[in-house]
């Protein structure tokens, strides 16, 4: 297994893609769909905050549209997040707790793109936006700054269907 796991890092997959994915033990955050071949709920993988943390992440200090000044997002990238559910599909339906969805290509995660779990250091409250938030990496490409990506970073994410 171990030979296994080291090859497959060598070409540049995620730990995390090859090894079963856990079953939360907290409250479910993050539902991941369609187009997957690990799952933990059925035809689900289901998570909760401390596995997603777990991912290799980022932290950027950047300005959006929805903060005041320059605020820290702090999550795992959307890539690890594919990765360990082992996502297959080309198109993203990310949906909010209020059903609000975009549609994102699944290219957008190697922009470093993250979900959003904490924001100042602080977990993301459903006031604050949270659990959950696409955020692109505003602070490392100024030509992200526009309305196509604004209209693809959802906030309040409780589902990803993965499609195509």
């Amino acid at each position: 297994m171990k030979s296994i796991i080291a090859a497959l890092l060598a070409i540049g997959l995620s730990a995390t893609a090859v090894l079963a994915l856990e079953a939360p033990t907290g409250p479910v955050v993050l539902t991941v769909t369609g187009k997957i071949s690990n799952t933990n709920a059925g035809d689900a993988a289901q998570f909760d905050l401390a596995m997603l943390e777990k991912l290799k992440g980022r932290k950027g200090e950047m300005e959006t549209p929805w903060t005041t000044g320059k605020v820290t997002f702090e999550g795992p990238l959307l890539r690890e997040i594919l990765a360990a559910v082992g996502a297959t599909g080309t198109s993203l339906k990310v949906r909010a707790l209020n059903d609000y969805a975009a549609d994102v290509p699944a290219e957008d995660a190697k922009l470093d793109t993250m979900l959003a779990t904490k924001l100042d250091g602080k977990p993301m409250s459903i006031r604050d936006k949270g659990p959950l938030m696409l955020v692109y990496p505003f602070d490392l490409n100024a030509d992200l700054f526009n309305e196509k990506y604004f209209s693809r970073s959802v906030w309040q994410i409780k589902e990803i269907e993965v499609g195509q």
